[in-house]
């Protein structure tokens, strides 16, 4: 599989160059995200050697090294010897590849960051899940960044594109439209919403240019999640609440609801669920903000979220789950803009992963219409002491109701006001009208 230029390799150059071994980094994300890839990358171009310990595959010999700590210099010893590899005092790093699968390796880390002799990174997935953690300390020496699919312009490189992203923010920065150009810049983002960024994928899609080859390599992924989520809840309702991701937000209705989809559950037993779909980081909560201001975290709430999921290419394979790739039309109905508008919530997920990606918490808003609807506002940004409410349309229609009706509700608290759509740029009053793959630059 072909290796893709990462923007998180630069945080990793970071850390490195401004630690200097004071802490360890955990990356965390879903399976399949490139993870391994990433760090190993980085310890062959920025060490002098390295080791590599992949949690899911090493014996238990290695993995009862870490059950003991009162001989660092055993532990050296015998890594150097397993591995074959000579490790040099601050020119060397140890990677802990999947450690969830070896919580005792991730206990140790407070110690083996305060011997100072190597660099250590450590990767997983499920890294929160309970019994991942469950009678380990967590080392306070740990800095825990996420990884997530790749994004627009990760996917754009890998394509070989390294010039349109930088042009596409400049027509952003000075509000320009792009004319005729806008046309290809629908198809280019349409293509990356089908494909998606999840590496394997986007390599199939090189390797092939064969969007039902692509689809099947998602169809993996997604199983192996589902066999991940077996092995954290046997019954079986983790992964009945990832499945039904896409037929809730069909639905239309203003939050997901999980009762339905698992039946009568304690509210505790509800939070564990939710939590570990949310440690899997599978999916993004998107929390309705109860009181619209820009300290939203003090404001969330919990009984209220929608759920999206992390890669919008996997999400348009879920929402065919139960069909053949060849059995619908979506790719080419996507690809070619005749999506029905029943499917808008594509857009909306798309969004949502370009947004979080950003490193943006995700929040939304609802508040009554009249008796029976609800103005709602798909997702709330913070920016300075402003709000930036945004709606998001599947098409080309201009219509923004609950957009105008929230800023005319709480206009002293709004910045600026964005309609995220398909059509290009323009300005309609204070409202700015944007195409969706301008989502990266607020």
């Amino acid at each position: 599989m072909a290796i893709f230029k990462r923007k998180l390799y630069d945080r990793l150059l970071e850390w490195k160059t401004e630690r200097h071994g004071k802490t360890a980094l955990l990356i965390e994300g879903a399976r399949r995200v490139g993870k391994s890839t990433l760090v190993t990358l980085f310890a062959e171009k920025e060490y002098e050697s390295h080791i590599l310990i992949d949690f899911n595959r090493t014996s238990e010999i290695i993995k009862s090294l870490f059950e003991d700590l009162t001989d660092l210099n055993k532990i050296f010893l015998q890594l150097q010897q397993n591995y074959q590899v000579v490790l040099k005092p601050r020119k060397s790093v140890i990677i802990f590849d999947e450690v969830q699968n070896c919580p005792k390796a991730r206990q140790a880390i407070k110690y083996l960051v305060a011997d100072g002799r190597y660099d250590y990174i450590e990767t997983g997935s499920l890294i929160s899940i309970k019994k991942n953690t469950k009678d380990i300390t967590i080392p306070s020496e740990e800095e825990r960044i996420t990884m997530f699919p790749m994004d627009y312009e990760e996917f754009r490189w890998a394509l070989g594109d390294t010039a349109s992203i930088d042009l596409l923010r400049q027509f952003y920065d000075k509000k320009i439209p792009l004319n005729a150009a806008n046309r290809k810049a629908m198809f280019d983002f349409r293509l990356y919403m089908l494909v998606g960024g999840m590496p394997q994928a986007v390599s199939e899609y090189l390797e092939t240019n064969n969007l039902s080859l692509v689809d099947q390599t998602k169809r993996g992924i997604i199983r192996l999640y589902l066999d991940d989520f077996q092995k954290i809840d046997p019954s079986g309702n983790v992964e009945k609440l990832f499945r039904d991701i896409p037929a809730q937000l069909n639905s239309n209705v203003s939050r997901y609801q999980p009762y339905p989809v698992v039946g009568n559950k304690s509210e505790d037993k509800m939070a564990e669920l939710l939590q570990s779909l949310s440690d899997s980081k599978t999916t993004l909560f998107c929390y309705r903000c109860a009181d619209p201001s820009v300290g939203m975290s003090l404001n969330k709430d919990l009984s209220r979220f929608k759920i999206f999921m992390a890669d919008t290419g996997l999400f348009v394979t879920l929402c065919f789950w139960d069909k053949d790739y060849t059995e619908n039309t979506i790719y080419q109905k996507l690809l070619s803009d005749k999506l029905e508008a029943n499917l808008g919530y594509i857009y909306e997920n798309a969004v949502a992963q370009m947004l979080a990606s950003s490193g943006n918490n995700l929040y939304y808003y609802t508040f009554p219409k009249d008796e029976k609807h609800n103005y709602e506002i798909d997702f709330l940004l913070s920016r300075g002491n402003k709000l930036m409410p945004i709606e998001v349309k599947s098409s080309g229609y201009k219509t923004h109701a609950s957009l105008d009706a929230f800023c005319q509700k709480y206009s002293s608290r709004i910045g600026q006001r964005v309609m995220i759509y398909t059509k290009d740029l323009q300005t309609e009053g204070n409202t700015l009208l944007l195409p969706v793959y301008f989502t990266p630059f607020l």
